[in-house]
């Protein structure tokens, strides 16, 4: 009989922060939109009841207030309570009673396109072309030097901290003399991106106890319901050959051990660790039992170590996340062809392509329970389709949902209109190739028009590759996003409109090829609300509206991020440097490229 370790289930919760795998047919939804809810309503409540509260306190202070005047406020406090949320809030309600509505909570993105439709269609200016600014910024060798520099125009006054060399042991010293402590199985849980990060710290974990890492099982998600195991994603005899030295990896769990649990992975001694879970906790209470029964299971595993570890820990993540994780040889070899087409045919007009990260898919409209532009039947659509995947979760007494707060805070998807648009003026020329990496985008009859009209070469994985070609693809979310995440990782600009793992984990990826910086655009959404409803807004200032924004997005993107305090906020995977700097690659090295992929960046790179 099994032992049973002691069980920590802390908060339990197996989805990391805005999960997703990126574009696929099932998108991973955002978190809940409860707790920055929560967070916005409670402010208001405050300031309602604060000032409800003075004014009560100073009419009654001194004494002498009848009973009746004391009921009066009593029953005044709620309706002030009731009328200042909705103030807060917005939205369709305040204009039917006639308030002001609080300006962005109300999507009005497609009657500002109908009005500055005929200003776009005839603006085929560029700023970006004038300011240099549309380019990445690539390494440009310099001449008779082994030294390398970035383009001038991205040349900022800060450094990289100077790197150590890499660890060349994980061992920690207790573990000098002996032998591995047993066997790790873990359960990574999510999409891509983040079955990508639980990989990363089982790697971590494996080192910091010792252990025998089995090759990472992937659970079958009702939002994603991709089957795919690890070989169908990664390459396994490379991320096993790559961790050799550090972790040793198997591809199973020898027949004599698990014929100690009946060949049932269920019996394996089992850890529900909570969320970001210590190095202390790890060894204090997950060794002693690895070591005592030689095998350990941990499921659900995604977030499940601190971020704040050893740096020879740190360093398994750097290099299990950007040397051992390589995709398998189908999805590879469809990637480059996918990457190459679009080479060709951003070149056809003398620019580059630029991908686009639009999270505009069903199951993302749904539950990020804003309203668009499709009235009444999107009401009922948007109900069903929550009700389908969630069951109750938005019906549920205690979740108060208020689209236009979420629009104001910034929580609601772009769509390809308001994508469109921003990109257009912040200079975009209407002849740039743009890639859109998304899954099935909602109402797309409809939805991409707007987006067409402003970028006709616009392209999505299924344009590019021909029907034979994406076969094999088609139904494994995971797979899918995979082709994505790497034609996003190679274009000239990333956009990213709604966060989550598969722009976080790309934003790193690009930052550790380009030595700390990366061409991406991030919008300020609240900002961008605001003003997409501001109809006596003209296209000119809008324009100097997003020529500001860009500005300011590169900025941060130029910017080397200082060494800070890790939390859960921060990470490796998505500011890899200084920290994983040791590891570091010239950006050709991630695909075998071929002549037409080498050309593009040697010509990037004069």
């Amino acid at each position: 009989m099994a032992m049973k370790p002691k069980t920590h289930n802390g908060n339990g919760n197996s989805s990391d922060n805005n999960s997703g795998g990126g574009s696929s047919s099932s998108p991973s939804p955002p978190p809940s939109p409860s707790p920055p809810l929560r967070s916005s309503v409670s402010q208001c409540r405050r300031r309602v009841r604060s000032k409800a509260q003075s004014q009560l306190l100073k009419d009654s202070f001194g004494g002498g207030i009848l009973f009746r005047r004391n009921l009066r406020y009593l029953v005044l406090l709620p309706l002030l309570y009731l009328s200042g949320l909705l103030m807060c809030v917005g939205g369709p309600f305040s204009a039917l009673v006639g308030w002001p509505t609080t300006p962005g909570a109300v999507y009005r993105s497609h009657d500002m396109f109908r009005k500055f439709w005929p200003r776009i269609h005839s603006d085929n200016s560029s700023v970006l072309e004038v300011r240099s600014l549309f380019w990445v910024f690539h390494l440009v060798a310099e001449e008779n030097a082994g030294k390398e520099k970035l383009s001038s125009v991205w040349k900022n006054k800060r450094r990289v901290k100077e790197q150590k060399p890499c660890p060349n042991s994980t061992a920690s010293p207790r573990f000098e003399s002996s032998g591995p402590s047993g066997y790790l199985i873990v359960e990574a849980n999510g999409g891509l991106n983040q079955q990508r990060s639980a990989i990363c710290n089982a790697v971590a974990v494996a080192g910091l106890l010792n252990a025998i890492l089995v090759i990472p099982r992937f659970d079958f998600h009702n939002v994603w319901r991709d089957p795919s195991e690890f070989r169908d994603i990664y390459d396994e005899d490379h991320f096993i050959a790559t961790l050799e030295g550090y972790v040793k990896v198997v591809k199973e769990v020898p027949e004599e051990l698990m014929l100690k649990y009946e060949n049932n992975i269920t019996n394996v001694p089992s850890f529900h660790v909570q969320a970001w879970a210590s190095v202390s906790y790890y060894l204090g209470e997950v060794y002693p039992v690895l070591q005592q029964q030689g095998i350990i299971r941990i499921a659900p595993f995604a977030n499940r170590l601190a971020m704040n570890v050893p740096p020879h820990i740190q360093f398994l993540r750097c290099l299990t996340n950007y040397e051992a994780l390589r995709f398998s040889a189908p999805i590879s070899t469809l990637a480059k062809k996918l990457v190459n087409r679009m080479i060709e045919k951003s070149s056809r007009t003398g620019r580059k392509y630029v991908s686009v990260h639009l999270r505009f898919e069903e199951d993302m409209v749904a539950f990020s329970c804003c309203v668009y532009d499709g009235g009444e039947a999107e009401k009922i659509e948007m109900d069903s389709v929550r009700e389908k995947g969630w069951r109750g979760k938005f019906k549920r007494k205690d979740r108060i949902i208020l689209p236009g707060l979420n629009r104001i805070n910034g929580k609601c998807p772009l769509s390809p209109l308001e994508v469109g648009m921003m990109l257009r003026g912040m200079g975009f020329a209407n002849d740039t190739s743009i890639y859109l990496a998304s899954g099935k985008i909602y109402r797309a009859e409809r939805h991409l028009v707007p987006l067409l009209k402003m970028f006709p070469h616009l392209h999505t994985k299924e344009s590019l590759a021909t029907p034979d070609e994406l076969a094999p693809f088609v139904g494994y979310s995971s797979r899918l996003a995979a082709l994505d995440y790497t034609v996003c990782l190679f274009s000239e600009a990333f956009v990213t409109t709604q966060g989550g793992n598969f722009p976080h984990f790309l934003m790193g990826h690009r930052r550790f090829l380009y030595g700390g910086h990366a061409k991406t655009i991030i919008p300020d959404k609240r900002r961008l609300v605001v003003l997409l409803q501001d109809m006596g807004l003209s296209w000119k200032d809008f324009k100097d509206q997003m020529k500001e924004m860009l500005n300011e997005s590169d900025r941060k993107g130029m910017m080397v991020p200082r060494v800070r305090k890790f939390n859960r906020k921060t990470s490796v995977y998505t500011h890899p440097l200084p920290e994983c700097g040791c590891i570091q690659r010239p950006p050709n090295t991630l695909i075998i490229p071929n002549s037409t992929f080498l050309n593009y960046h040697q010509k990037s790179m004069r």
